[in-house]
Order: structure tokens, then sequence, then C-alpha cells
């Protein structure tokens, strides 16, 4: 699914990439390298909103609060609520956890990916083999064998 977003977003998200926090560059520093496997863009905006980090393929948003979202908790959730309509999953960190946690940050975002990722696809059909055909059939439904001589 296409998500889409405001172009006027744009030039913000670009700003909020340059400015980022301390935790923002930690996290990624290691998100951007396809560590867990999947590629993720950092400020995306989604719809009317700028997402921390965002990874498409898993539909998944990743935030750090810090002091700057304390006094809009209201407004998170409400942006949140939204995205989670439009199928976008929410991970959230405190700024805390990530400076002073990181690795625990990391396993809780591969735990995540490992439980909502798809299993691979696994074809159940049996193999075809080379070289191996079925026997010849008589017009009476019954094999030849090789003694017939019809």
């Amino acid at each position: 699914m296409k998500i889409y977003y405001n172009q006027q977003l744009k030039k913000l998200s670009r700003e909020l990439r340059k400015n980022g926090t301390l935790a923002e560059v930690l996290l990624w520093k290691e998100l951007r390298n396809k560590k867990t496997g999947y590629p993720f863009m950092r400020q995306k905006p989604i719809l009317s909103y700028i997402v921390d980090f965002y990874c498409a393929p898993l539909q998944l948003a990743i935030e750090i609060d810090g002091v700057t979202h304390d006094a809009k908790t209201d407004k998170d959730v409400e942006r949140q609520r939204k995205l989670e309509k439009i199928g976008v999953s929410f991970l959230r960190f405190s700024e805390g956890e990530v400076r002073n946690n990181l690795e625990s940050v990391l396993r809780e975002i591969e735990m995540w990916i490992k439980e909502k990722q798809p299993p691979p696809y696994q074809n159940t059909a049996p193999p075809l083999v080379r070289g191996i055909t079925t026997p010849a059939v008589s017009e009476y439904g019954t094999p030849f064998s090789k003694g017939d001589n019809n």
C-alpha cells in the first residue's frame, strides 16, 4: 500500500533530519545500514505528519519521545491513532532509553520485526524429478509390461 503525504512537509522533514536529537542520531546509525534487514527512512512524512523513522515494507514507524513530546501527548496519541488506521504500526522509545540502553532498544525492534514479518514462502508441491515417467497404459486402462506384444 502506497502511503501519500503532504508535499509541503518535505522542507520541514529535511530540517528535522539536519537538527536531530542525539537519540535520533544514535538510532539512525543503527537503522540506516539495514542492520535489521529492512530499509528505514528518517523524518518520513506520512499523510500530514512526520514520524522519526519509517520502514515501508513493514509499515513500521519508530518514535523517540523526548522533552518536546511531553507537552503534546494528546496530539501524539491522535496522530498515532490516525496513522494506525491506515495500517502503520508504532514502536515508541524515550530519549533516555535510546541514549542509555541502545542495545535493548535494538533488540526490541528486532523482536517486533521477527514477530510481525510474514513467514517465508514454502512450496509444498512435490518436486519434479527428471527421468521418471509414468508407465504406458493400454486401451483397457492397464499398464503394458515388457512381455506384452499388443
